[in-house]
């Protein structure tokens, strides 16, 4: 359970491995998907490593394989999405997938051209076809233009004739079909209709000859029908042949593009490792998970018995100071988390990992601005479908599917989420429920014990419960939620506003609270609680868990609405040690506490700010006191850095001018770092209020829906109310759906990542856990 909240232990193991079991050695590490390869080679450029031909013989076999696929998806041939094959590639397949791809191309290529001409002599006879005493065709969209000219050039003194062509369907063998006219120019004199035929071939007009006699062009026509039939049975023939081979090649597509893709990545990670003199021993190198060693291990055994090897491989567990890369496990469930926080950047090795926390904070914080229960129920269901048919629609390969299906179990839990959201707000669908009764009664506001009669609900709009009569508030919350009576309450949005605002500082301080918190752990393995998370903590309660105090004892101590002081004026006031004003004090000894948590917020500054350069500054002149180190080793630390230590052990003069710019920049970084905490502090808090805004725009833009849409057809008492309620509910449906839940649900997302957390904001470099 370590390694599910932070990064896993890793190692650095050395392989040995005969050459001829190096593609299945690699093939095995690469379907166990826990291994990275260290380049043994970071001085040799690309171009000059030893497999650089193969990987290059793999790239065009990719182009060809992309090829193929396009000619297939023209001719809509569907491609098998599963294969059973799972043949280990070799590296005798190179030249046989090379040999036949270069054969299969070349023969699709010349298929294609046939094909082309064969087309195009056919369209020439179907226009000669079409012709009958005309003596051209040009595009459709064209002659407008070409018949403006003609009458520009010679005035009028010509006629034209034209029609547009409507070949049969069965004639129509072009892919993209494209509208032609037929015309006819009668002129007199050679002059003008060489000028004519110059027009034409600006305009790439065809020109076909027209026979002067009736017999010579009914002679024309029996010769273009004979020809247009004997091309039409070519061109069938071509796209049956066409249509066969492409199909044969759909069938292999699929693996064919698997193991090239395989080839290429066993090439280009054979790059990555060394052969030795006599060619026949590759070392690698790897990091991979130490839980893991077995794995690994048992994976190259079975590639070298599948290549039949004679020799079992090597592993060798090397130390090393290096810093191994960071692996954070996953499953199909914590992927699309993993991905989010990944998306921002990854942590430094053996860092806690967000994830975790990340998949109850981030459906979270997108219920509290998307919370209807209404809603997240059809988030909810959506979420099931998409996961019970995930492989159904993993074969659509559409990106946006695709990405739906990644965050199934994202989509699963906002939905759940805003179910429960929903039911606190007591909101769905802008209704409310009255599952336990309201607190409040009407019945009490009413003589004698109370102010109202029955004039009053004639003659007011408006009235007001009075919950100092006795009855009208029952003195016990409601149970679970929000009273159901605010849903009728005039004054609902001022309640909501105010208790929403309030509740999004609360969860915003928590939530970088616990961020600050989780950041602990990073701390003790560095030995710097004392210099950054002591203070950072301290700064934070001082002022705004103080401020979240303010608005608990507010909400739980009895007064009056008129003496109650503004939480924002209190907090300005603390800040400027202003208590002249009436009306800011909350409690009694709140003056002393407010300056002293000032004091202490204040003093945290310098804290922050310099104990850690002077810390660093001490031990530094330590080092230079008692003398330099017997290795760099010894003097490596955290504290000092490699050149530095490197400097120190061979005698490098230069090494005191090393230890004051590195100061410097000690103290410019802690400094930028001290700035921006407290600064962060306020700018992140004002941050979440975004809880609150987009809360109150989703209730709002539900509440307009209901009133303006569904409820119109509802009051509407005829004989066709029933139609026009059908017809309207599908319209609140659609807008449902579009507006509030894909817009409005991919707001709520986006604001729910902007205040989420970063792999990096757990280290000590940055104290917020979650940031804004």
């Amino acid at each position: 359970m370590d390694s599910f909240f932070r990064s896993e232990e890793m190692c650095l193991v050395q392989l040995f491995f005969q050459t001829e079991s190096a593609h299945n050695c690699i093939n095995e590490l690469g379907h166990l998907g826990l291994v990275q390869f260290k380049d043994l080679n970071p001085g040799t450029v690309a171009f000059q490593r030893r497999f650089v031909k193969e990987v290059k013989k793999c790239e065009e076999m990719e182009r060809i394989l992309r090829f193929l696929e396009n000619e297939v998806v023209k001719s809509n041939i569907p491609i098998p999405a599963d294969f059973t094959s799972e043949t280990i590639p070799v590296p005798r397949d190179v030249l046989d997938l090379e040999s036949r791809f270069d054969k299969l191309e070349q023969e699709l290529k010349e298929i294609n051209s046939n094909r082309d001409t064969l087309r195009q002599n056919f369209t020439q006879l179907m226009e000669i076809n079409h012709l009958l005493f005309v003596a051209g065709v040009i595009k459709h969209e064209r002659f407008p233009a070409f018949e403006k000219i003609l009458w520009r050039l010679f005035h009028g003194n010509f006629v034209l004739r034209h029609a547009e062509i409507k070949p049969h369907e069965e004639e129509n063998m072009a892919e993209d079909p494209v509208k032609k006219d037929v015309f006819v120019v009668f002129v007199q004199g050679d002059q003008i209709r060489g000028k004519i035929r110059k027009l034409c071939d600006g305009f790439h007009a065809s020109m076909y000859p027209c026979p002067n006699n009736a017999y010579a062009r009914k002679e024309m026509r029996t010769n273009a029908n004979t020809r247009i039939e004997d091309l039409r049975l070519v061109l069938k023939r071509t796209e049956e042949f066409r249509e066969t081979t492409l199909t044969a090649a759909a069938a292999n597509l699929q693996e064919w593009t698997s193991k090239v893709k395989k080839m290429k990545a066993i090439y280009y990670t054979l790059n990555l490792c060394n052969i030795d003199i006599t060619q026949k021993l590759i070392v690698a190198e790897i990091w991979c998970p130490v839980s893991d060693l077995n794995s690994v291990h048992t994976a190259l055994i079975h590639g070298s018995e599948q290549s039949g090897s004679s020799l079992s491989p090597v592993v060798n567990r090397i130390q090393t100071q290096q810093t191994p890369p960071t692996f954070n496990r996953v499953n199909s469930f914590t992927t699309g988390f993993q991905s989010i926080i990944d998306a921002y950047g990854v942590g430094n090795y053996q860092e806690i990992n967000p994830a975790p926390y990340t998949m109850v904070t981030f459906p979270f914080l997108f219920a509290v601005m998307f919370g209807d229960c209404g809603h997240g129920l059809v988030m909810t269901l959506l979420a099931l479908w998409l996961i019970l048919h995930q492989e159904h629609f993993r074969k659509l390969k559409n990106e946006l599917i695709d990405m739906l299906v990644d965050g199934r179990y994202i989509i699963f839990l906002m939905g759940l989420f805003s179910i429960y959201t929903g039911l606190i707000y007591n909101d769905c669908f802008s209704k409310s429920f009255n599952v336990f009764g309201s607190s409040w009664s009407v019945r009490p506001m009413f003589h004698p014990h109370g102010p109202w009669t029955n004039d009053t609900l004639h003659d007011s709009g408006h009235l007001h419960l009075d919950p100092l009569v006795s009855g009208v508030y029952s003195g016990n919350p409601y149970p679970f939620g929000v009273d159901p009576i605010w849903n009728i309450a005039s004054n609902k949005l001022s309640f909501l506003n105010s208790y929403k605002m309030k509740m999004s500082v609360i969860m915003g301080v928590a939530h970088m609270l616990f961020g600050v918190t989780l950041s602990l752990v990073n701390y003790i393995n560095l030995k710097d609680v004392a210099l950054q998370f002591i203070p950072e903590v301290i700064f934070m309660l001082s002022l705004f868990g103080y401020l979240i105090f303010l608005i608990l004892y507010k909400w739980c101590v009895v007064m009056k609405s008129e003496s109650a002081p503004s939480i924002l004026l209190l907090f300005i006031n603390m800040m400027l040690f202003d208590y002249s004003s009436e009306g800011t004090v909350l409690y009694r000894t709140q003056k002393p506490v407010q300056i002293f948590l000032v004091v202490v917020a204040v003093l945290m500054v310098p804290w922050l700010l310099f104990a850690k350069p002077l810390l660093l500054y001490r031990k530094h002149k330590q080092l230079n006191t008692f003398g330099l180190p017997s290795s760099p080793a010894h003097c490596f630390s955290r504290f000092l850095s490699l050149q530095f230590c490197l400097s120190l052990f061979f005698g490098v003069k230069k090494a005191f001018f090393s230890l004051q710019v590195s100061m410097a920049d000690i103290f410019v970084y802690q400094g930028i770092h001290t700035i921006e905490y407290c600064l962060g502090c306020i700018s992140n808090t004002a941050s979440y209020l975004r809880l609150w805004a987009l809360s109150l725009a989703h209730a709002e833009l539900s509440e307009v829906l209901w009133k303006m849409v569904l409820q119109v057809a509802l009051r509407v008492t005829s004989g066709m109310g029933s139609v026009l309620l059908a017809v309207t509910f599908a319209a609140f449906a659609v807008l449902t759906v579009t507006i509030l839940l894909v817009m409005e649900g991919l707001s709520a997302f986006l604001h729910a990542l902007r205040l989420h957390c970063t792999p990096s904001t757990y280290t000590p470099d940055v104290a917020f856990g979650f940031c804004s």
